[in-house]
């Protein structure tokens, strides 16, 4: 079926009013000002209302009351459903520092949903963890944390390398390096993420594959004095490499505006990501949550608008949705929305080397996100299917 979108068009670098989109078999097959041949489409009209790519969500752990790590179907149809109705059309499911069996398990159910083939957010696994600093571990499960050896990565790759997209590292760790490179050459992400390494490792790094920063800012170092000399972290190394992309989790709570402001300035729309790392209390009302797995997890708290470990010594991870990152950007780090859509879409889908995604261009991929000018979702389509209204 040819289908027409009309509205206003969010790209990269500009809107274009009163435009219009064509799609046909979940390709975008037109994009630009609007022409005089409705009678060949299936017309929808979106008005004064805004035509996005879909958002893209590189860190999810849950939502909708469930978690990934729960490890059954209907959870990850549950969660898939949740973020959708807030925009997103590609998402990475992401783990937690779990036992073997947990992990597989998942790689198994991811694989059962893909063999369904339901249109759905379900993109690809994002591993946060096992490897990782235990003095960076925040909400992590200390006893699941260990090295990266090849024997372990190994079985890891090879029971579900065809779904992880991307994994997150403490670098500093003994074979890491090693462990980025072979994730490079599978097209993996190797990303830095709960670690304690100064700059030169950093460097090290990311000359070794780790090109990305996980939720900057949280689990990670900073500037520390060794015989009165200062030693940059990761946080700093986020800067001080210019190459190397960052996440934020834009949820208000995790970095005050003043430092969303400070990184969109420094690093860019084209360096910077927005991530939910949401959490299943994500669209829900819930004052408490299990954290990871229902067997194995542990309960943590939800007030002022994000999860907490029991004794509120740290985040737990957030309870946000795409649509409040985009939001939040304009508001708080006064992004034009071009810049606040681009770190939901065409940023992360060039992180995580997704092709045909992220940008309304012919040929690419009819995953749509329509929205008001406050960011209310009001359709969302994925290949060209409408799978939320």
């Amino acid at each position: 079926m040819k289908t027409k979108l009309k509205g206003n068009i969010v790209t990269p670098i500009r809107i274009i009013p009163n435009g219009e989109l064509n799609f046909e078999n979940g390709i975008i097959t037109y994009v630009g000002s609007r022409k005089n041949d409705d009678n060949l489409f299936e017309c929808l009209d979106f008005g004064e209302n805004y035509i996005s790519p879909g958002f893209i969500d590189l860190h999810v752990h849950g939502g909708g009351g469930s978690d990934f790590m729960d490890g059954t179907e209907e959870a990850f149809l549950k969660i898939a459903s949740l973020h959708q109705s807030h925009g997103t059309t590609s998402l990475l499911a992401t783990t937690l520092t779990c036992p073997d069996e947990e992990l597989f398990n998942i790689f198994d159910v991811f694989d059962g949903i893909k063999g369904k083939n339901i249109k759905n957010c379900l993109y690809g696994l994002h591993l946060e963890g096992p490897y990782f600093a235990k003095t960076q571990k925040g909400a992590q499960d200390e006893k699941y944390i260990k090295f990266p050896t090849r024997e372990h990565y190994g079985l890891i790759l090879e029971k579900g390398g065809k779904y992880i997209k991307r994994w997150s590292v403490a670098p500093e760790l003994e074979g890491a390096m090693e462990l980025g490179r072979i994730l490079s050459e599978k097209g993996i992400l190797p990303s830095m993420g709960h670690s304690d390494a100064e700059y030169e490792t950093a460097l090290e790094a990311f000359e070794n594959g780790y090109t990305h920063l996980t939720h900057f800012y949280s689990g990670m170092s900073t500037i520390t004095r060794k015989g009165g000399f200062r030693h940059p972290g990761l946080i700093e190394s986020g800067y001080m490499l210019g190459d190397l992309t960052v996440e934020i989790i834009a949820d208000g709570c995790h970095l005050p505006p003043s430092l969303l402001r400070y990184i969109y300035t420094a690093k860019g729309a084209d360096k910077t990501a927005l991530v939910t790392d949401s959490l299943r209390g994500a669209g829900t009302s819930s004052r408490t949550m299990i954290l990871g797995s229902l067997t194995s997890g542990y309960e943590v708290i939800i007030e002022d608008g994000v999860a907490k470990l029991p004794d509120r010594s740290a985040f737990a991870g957030s309870i946000a949705t795409t649509d409040r990152l985009v939001r939040n950007m304009i508001k708080y780090a006064s992004a034009p929305l071009t810049d606040a859509v681009k770190m939901m879409t065409y940023t992360p889908a060039r992180i995580a080397n997704m092709k045909n995604k992220g940008l309304l261009r012919v040929g690419f991929d009819a995953d749509i996100a329509v929205f008001d000018d406050n960011i209310n979702i009001k359709a969302v389509f994925i290949s060209g299917s409408l799978v939320s209204e």
